[in-house]
């Protein structure tokens, strides 16, 4: 019965440490395994099964990309001006092995690398073309810690420079500096805007003379037109009341023509006696009297003036045969 439960016993320890060790590596995980001492296996995502007392687990090793911020490292350009710049490295694990046995503590191989690639880009960089050179200093430290860790399984993806820091004098120059050319800029913009402002001015009073000119020139050729048209109808209405003035006084003279006509006609029908003749200027004189003549002077010959009423008769009948002809 004791041999039973020490059976037992040792069959439960066994499946305790079969279970023990069962391992299951995850996505973007390598494990690099040791067999009693020395590098045997990395296993990869996926269940592995770790022989007790004889393997063991020497380094897990993430795959994903990593990054490493370092402290600000005092660095001098070539003329001599210390400054403070930090970086930021972006890297990847490509070799699990290599990681793992390539180099002791690869961060801080890899910081102590970066620092002295960055003294020697910078000291072949005057202070200038540092502070406007971040893409080639970039550039350049990514090429050089890529090529150094290489051997060691690591992939350098990106180095970015975050912040490079003169002395104070030097930033107190700077800032000067800055201020002149800010100031230099803004006095440029504002003589040049003036200066558009001038042109838009005088363009402006130019294209206002010539509208204006072109306005005057226009209003004096309409009232030219308006002067030259008022001049005709008047002088087309002065003709026109002259033809009409002249037609009125010529049917005038044809109607006075015309009823002096009727009068000797209708005289000559009537046949009148030489009494009635001599009656008639005795009228006429007497018409004359109720004038302003105060005296009045009558023929003693009262046969004289019916013979001058005759020869005015024959006189009226001759006029009147001429206007008949004509």
């Amino acid at each position: 019965m004791t041999s039973m439960y020490l059976f037992f016993a040792l069959f439960l320890i066994l499946i305790i440490i079969i279970i023990t060790g069962v391992r299951i590596v995850p996505q973007s995980v390598q494990y690099v395994i040791e067999r009693l001492g020395s590098y045997h296996a990395t296993w990869g995502v996926g269940v592995h099964i770790l022989i007790p007392f004889i393997d063991r687990i020497s380094n897990k090793v993430s795959l994903k990309e990593l990054v490493i911020n370092f402290m600000p490292q005092p660095v001098i350009t070539k003329d001599n001006i210390t400054m403070s710049i930090d970086t930021v490295l972006f890297y990847q694990i490509t070799d699990a092995f290599a990681y793992t046995y390539g180099v002791h503590n690869p961060l801080a191989a890899i910081e102590n690398l970066t620092t002295t690639t960055l003294r020697n880009i910078i000291g072949d960089l005057e202070l200038d073309e540092t502070l406007t050179s971040r893409d080639i200093i970039n550039n350049k430290m990514r090429a050089n810690l890529d090529e150094a860790t290489n051997t060691w399984g690591i992939k350098v993806l990106r180095v970015e420079v975050k912040n490079i820091v003169p002395p104070k004098d030097i930033q107190d120059t700077m800032e000067k500096q800055m201020r002149a050319e800010r100031e230099r800029r803004e006095a440029i913009l504002k003589a040049e805007g003036e200066k558009k402002s001038a042109i838009l001015v005088a363009e402006g009073q130019k294209q206002a003379k010539i509208l204006e000119a072109e306005a005057e020139k226009q209003a004096q050729i309409l009232a030219a037109q308006a002067e030259k048209e008022a001049t005709i109808l008047k002088a087309e209405a002065a003709k026109e009341a002259s033809i009409r003035t002249a037609e009125g006084e010529a049917q005038a003279i044809l109607e006075v023509q015309t009823a002096t006509a009727k009068g000797l006609e209708l005289i000559n029908k009537a046949m009148p006696s030489e009494q009635a003749i001599t009656l008639k200027a005795l009228e006429a004189f007497g018409a004359m009297a109720n004038g302003q003549a105060t005296k009045i002077i009558i023929p003693s010959d009262i046969q004289g003036i019916a013979g001058l009423t005759t020869s005015i008769t024959e006189i009226m009948q001759n006029k009147h045969q001429k206007i008949t002809k004509d």
